[in-house]
């Protein structure tokens, strides 16, 4: 098979949250366990990190990636997902995992994986896994995909796990309460192994340190212990949390003998899109009119981007939009600024969620605007309507950005 002919097996022949929602969802970790088994147990033959929460976990990934890139060490980055190119979810110092290694770990195992009924992300786990074993990372950096203790990544013993912030999201696989939520992130808290809490919140900080206790495993709140903080190229006021989050992390990693400079610690985070590749966080596409793209999408991530919106400076804003239809709106519309023209669109997945039923939806809240065949169609109208001094965002879904970027 070529590249693509494996790109089009895998997501056609398995089932795919991203695509498929609730069907996709696996409520044990056996066939991981499986996989693992079946693969040499990889997970076993390098260190790890391993970043659970509701957002920023994404850019907390990339961000520890890039210092120990600077610090000198080979690191593996596995996060989802994915933007362009299903690729980018597997990397070693910023560098994609090549065609020819994605081909041949399917060729390799394509029997396995059908008879097992394995779910996308479940094998996909697995090839980062052996890509990260068979290229001898020094360590790898794991983002969860969804939840903590049921997830595919959930079979590494890291150097320190990290749960950077919880919110309501993912309610119907993780619970509708921020406590529900918190136990199930929190299930990534390993025996004796280290856990940085990102942000303290009243509703879970029980929860964590009872999961601690449990597990007599060390536990620190980085936004009560940090209070030095560095600069990053990653934009947008939301990412100071992320970044304590990745200094207590590091601090931890010192303690493990990890030998990371505060020179490191600089460059990495000052470098961090060029280290990583990372895309989509408060990303700036052009100048006059400005236009800003962000991955956030539920009510915790939109918070902050609105919160950013609202400090900039501009004549008029323009907001393209788009959800997945299992996305609660009612959760979110209300942060959405009524002072704005909207241009709804349709993510170009099955689970995109009609533009006009957006629309009307959005508009009986006050938020006025068109709906449109496409997200570049309503980009393009928005980049007509905008003066040079206004404000143009798109947003709402990671699947929106992706087809803008």
């Amino acid at each position: 098979m070529t590249y693509q002919d494996t790109l089009n097996w895998m997501f056609s022949q398995l089932p795919m949250y991203q695509k498929q929602g609730k069907a996709a969802y696996k409520k044990d970790l056996s066939n991981t366990l499986k996989l693992s088994e079946n693969l040499g147990y990889p997970e076993r033959n390098f260190n790890s990190i391993h970043v659970a929460g509701t957002n920023g976990k994404g850019s907390t990934s990339h961000m520890l990636a890039s210092i120990l890139q600077e610090a000198g060490y080979k690191v593996g980055l596995y996060t989802s997902p994915h933007l362009k190119d299903f690729r980018e979810r597997i990397k070693i110092n910023g560098k994609e995992v090549s065609k020819h290694f994605v081909i041949g770990f399917i060729k390799r195992n394509k029997v396995f994986f059908e008879s097992n009924q394995l779910s996308f992300f479940e094998m996909t786990v697995g090839m980062a896994f052996e890509y990260f074993s068979k290229q001898k990372v020094d360590i790898a950096i794991v983002e969860v995909g969804l939840g903590g203790r049921l997830d595919s990544t959930n079979i590494i013993t890291p150097e320190v796990s990290v749960i950077t912030n919880i919110g309501l999201d993912h309610t119907i696989f993780l619970g509708n309460t921020l406590e529900a939520i918190a136990k199930e992130k929190g299930g990534i808290i390993k025996p004796n192994i280290p856990v940085i809490i990102g942000e303290s919140q009243p509703e879970t900080e029980k929860v964590f340190k009872d999961l601690a206790t449990k597990n007599n495993s060390k536990i620190i709140f980085a936004d009560k212990k940090i209070t030095k903080t560095y600069k990053s190229d990653l934009l947008g006021n939301y990412q100071s949390k992320n970044i304590k989050t990745v200094l207590q992390t590091i601090n931890e990693m010192k303690q493990k003998r990890y030998s990371i400079s505060n020179s490191s610690i600089e460059k990495g985070l000052l470098n961090v899109i060029s280290n990583t590749g990372l895309l989509g966080r408060w990303q700036i596409l052009r100048e006059n009119p400005k236009v800003v793209c962000d991955t956030g999408h539920n009510r915790e991530g939109l918070e902050y981007v609105m919160n950013q919106i609202a400090k900039e400076k501009f004549i008029s804003l323009h907001i393209v939009f788009g959800v997945v239809n299992d996305k609660d709106i009612s959760s979110i519309v209300d942060l959405l600024p009524k002072k704005a023209t909207y241009y709804f669109c349709k993510p170009d997945l099955p689970r995109g969620l009609d533009a006009n039923e957006l629309k009307r939806i959005f508009n009986k809240n006050g938020c006025v605007g068109n709906a449109y065949k496409s997200v570049n169609e309503a980009y393009k109208e928005a980049l007509n309507n905008a003066s040079l001094n206004d404000f143009i965002f798109i947003g709402g879904s990671t699947f929106v950005v992706a087809e803008i970027i």
